[in-house]
Order: C-alpha cells, then sequence, then structure tokens
C-alpha cells in the first residue's frame, strides 16, 4: 500500500480532485484540480512545484565514489567538479539501459544519484574493491520541483537572493526559513527549473516557504499529469513507458542501448572501460537498429476518421502511456509510440516513439494507429524534430 510522501500534509489539503496514483510506493498526486490544465499553463507561464520526493535517492561516499560511479555508469562523472550535475544512464554488460537518472558531486568525495527504480543491489553488487560506501537517503530527504519561467524569481526570493545566479546543472547549499537546504538547477519539464533539497521532517515548512514566496509570481501546486506533458514535450524518456529496464524486460527486443534512447551523447568510451562499454562501442561503430523519436500526429486526419462515424474527434484527456503501433508509409510495423499527450501551448498531437532507425529522418511521413468506434485505423505522422518546446531562458 502506498504510504504519504513528506510534504502529505500540504498536498492533500489541496487535492480536491483525490487523483492519486502510486509513484515509487509513495502517494503521488496526479493533479490537484480534475483537469491538470491550469496546472500545466503555470508550468509553461508562470511556475508550479511539484512533490518529487518519489525519486529515489543514493549518497555515494567514499575516496573512490568519482571511480566508482565512473565503473558503473556510461558517463565519466570523475569530470564534475563539486556543485556539478549531470545527467546520464547506466547499462548492463551488454549495452543495454537499466536505468536513468542524475549524479551530483556536493563534495570531492561524495555524490548523490537519483534514479526511478530501486537500485541500491545494483550499485552494491559492484563497490566491491572500491572504498566507497552507498546508502539510501529516499526517506531522508524531501525534494520540491519548482519549474516554470518565473522559477527563478520564485527560488531566489524563498532563499534571499542565494540562488540568483545558480547556472544550468548547478547546485549549491542556501538557506530557506532558516533551513538548510540544497537547490540544484534541474528538472523534467524542459522548462526553467529548480529542484530544492531538505531533510523530509522540514518538508511542510518548506512548502509553506516557497508557496509564499511564489504568490506574487502565480506559482501553484502541480501534479504528475501537468509534469508529464511538459516532460512530453521537452523529449524526456521515463523509465517502465518509454523503455524497460534491462533488469526486468522479459524478451530481448524489450531491452535498449543508450543510442535507441538518444542518449548517445551521454556515452563516453574514450577512457577505461566501464560496464558495457565493449557492448557499446560496437554498437557505435555499427549502428543502433532503432531510434527514439517525436511524432507530430496530424490533427486534420483524425478529425476526418471520427467525422466518418459523426463523431467529435478525441484526444486522450491526460498524458497516454499504453503502447501505439507506429508504421511506415507501405503499412508495414516498425516500432510503437510509447507516450504521447495533446500539448496545450502548441496545439499539437504529440507521440514519443521507438521506430526502425532507418525510418527515423526527421520529416519522414509515417502513419499512426488510432481507434475510431472500435475501429483501428492510421493517420499520418511526422518525425520532428525534439525537443517540440525548448524555450531560451530554460539555459539561461
Amino acid at each position: 500500500m502506498p504510504i504519504p510522501t513528506p510534504f502529505h500534509s500540504r498536498t492533500s489539503a489541496l487535492c480536491t480532485s483525490l487523483f492519486y496514483k502510486d509513484w515509487a510506493g509513495y502517494h503521488a498526486v496526479r493533479s490537484y484540480d480534475i483537469c491538470h490544465e491550469r496546472e500545466y499553463f503555470a508550468l509553461r507561464h508562470a511556475a508550479g512545484m511539484i512533490d518529487v520526493t518519489p525519486l529515489y535517492k543514493y549518497e555515494v561516499r567514499g575516496r573512490d565514489a568519482g571511480d566508482f560511479l565512473a565503473r558503473i555508469m556510461v558517463r565519466d562523472v570523475r569530470k564534475l567538479k563539486p556543485g556539478q550535475v549531470a545527467y546520464l544512464c547506466w547499462c548492463d554488460d551488454d549495452g543495454h539501459v537499466i536505468d536513468d537518472g542524475t549524479v551530483a558531486r556536493l563534495e570531492e568525495t561524495h555524490f548523490r544519484v537519483t534514479s526511478t527504480e530501486a537500485n541500491l543491489h545494483w550499485f552494491a553488487r559492484h563497490a566491491r574493491g572500491y572504498d566507497v560506501t552507498v546508502e539510501d537517503s529516499t526517506t531522508q530527504l524531501a525534494t520540491l520541483s519548482v519549474q516554470g519561467p518565473r522559477a527563478r524569481a520564485v527560488v531566489s526570493d524563498a532563499t534571499g537572493g542565494e540562488t540568483e545566479k545558480l547556472r544550468f546543472f548547478r547546485l549549491k547549499r542556501a538557506r530557506i526559513d532558516g533551513m538548510d537546504v540544497t537547490v540544484s538547477r534541474t528538472g523534467y519539464t524542459g522548462d526553467l527549473g529548480y529542484e530544492i533539497w531538505v531533510a523530509s521532517e522540514e518538508a511542510g515548512r518548506l512548502w509553506d516557504a516557497v508557496a509564499a514566496a511564489g504568490r506574487p509570481h502565480g506559482l501553484e501546486p502541480a501534479g504528475l499529469d501537468a509534469m508529464d506533458v511538459s516532460r512530453i514535450e521537452a523529449g524526456f524518456i521515463l523509465n517502465g513507458v518509454d523503455y524497460f529496464s534491462a533488469l526486468h524486460a522479459m524478451i530481448p527486443t524489450r531491452k535498449s542501448s543508450p543510442f535507441e534512447l538518444a542518449l548517445g551523447w551521454a556515452v563516453h568510451l574514450e577512457r577505461e572501460p566501464f560496464i558495457g562499454s565493449a557492448a557499446l562501442a560496437r554498437e557505435k561503430r555499427e549502428g543502433a537498429p532503432r531510434a527514439f523519436v517525436g511524432l507530430e500526429i496530424d490533427w486534420d486526419g483524425t478529425e476526418a476518421l471520427f467525422r466518418e462515424h459523426g463523431l467529435p474527434p478525441e484526444v486522450a484527456s491526460a498524458p497516454w502511456r499504453d503502447g501505439r503501433p507506429v508504421y511506415n508509409g507501405d503499412g508495414r510495423f516498425i516500432g510503437q509510440a510509447t507516450s504521447g499527450a495533446w500539448s496545450p501551448l502548441l496545439k499539437k498531437n504529440l507521440a514519443l516513439a521507438t521506430i526502425k532507425a532507418e525510418e527515423a529522418t526527421l520529416g519522414n511521413t509515417l502513419r499512426f494507429e488510432v481507434t475510431v468506434e472500435y475501429e483501428r485505423r492510421t493517420v499520418t505522422a511526422t518525425v520532428a524534430k525534439k525537443p517540440f518546446y525548448d524555450p531560451p531562458w530554460k539555459r539561461g
């Protein structure tokens, strides 16, 4: 049975919809209202704050912490300086992705790893021989994500200006209402964003202080549905939806490499061997068989299919995560769209898909399956550049 997050006393009082879901064993708000659009527009036009505490968190400490993480991650995290954060993934020996997340270097010998799934067993399995300790700090830390174009002003006001000049993918220690916090310039919305880390017992005070600082800036609490629309617009992958962990995939074809997930840029091969490096080097030479792409689904074609039955066109009221087949122009199955949403800002029907690499050229016209009145039909879907939404202030 899911348990409350440390912010539950605040979020439950605001969640009039009673829409919750299980996120890593925690009660997580899907949307505070019966529709997520108010929260979504806060993320895109002002700022939203999201309880992201259920992310798994691990403290990696010791003289060999950097060497250990460089051995198990595809990215050489030893290059990070204290105060820097990196997004990356880690793989099995065959170069298939186990999970993705961030690594933050808090101090010279102290790193913090976040992940979607529980990974303590994997880290502990490979720690032998290193002077390193790995501690699961998930229950010890509450994390509040503040995202949107006004996020800088909100967090700066809350910290008394300490984070005003914090750069993209950097972190620093600060104080909010007398509490010691760590603030990272990170997030999962593809917008300007920050994540604030605090001891779990201080979560309620943190929520109140950030809410008060954000009131003049239009800050709203936001749930997972609004964040899911924004991460689709940003082209971000989700473990268990857009790919399956190599440790849980039931058949080989459900496993994915970083190159197949558009994470090849995060793979540092020019160094000593790491877990999966031989397989990844081979795939880089030979090319990945599949590609992770964005799709724009033709609205006029969708409308025409429904019109044949005298029905108005339909799109899911919330982001969808059930797989939808994708075909090439000849009607041959070439992959699947794994998540999608109607973008209220872009006014487009968007999807993220894994398809055969030879079909992944930008502008290529494909066919996307749509069920209308119980009948499976297809409409045009165009391979589009990711991210779909990439505001200039995100990195500035």
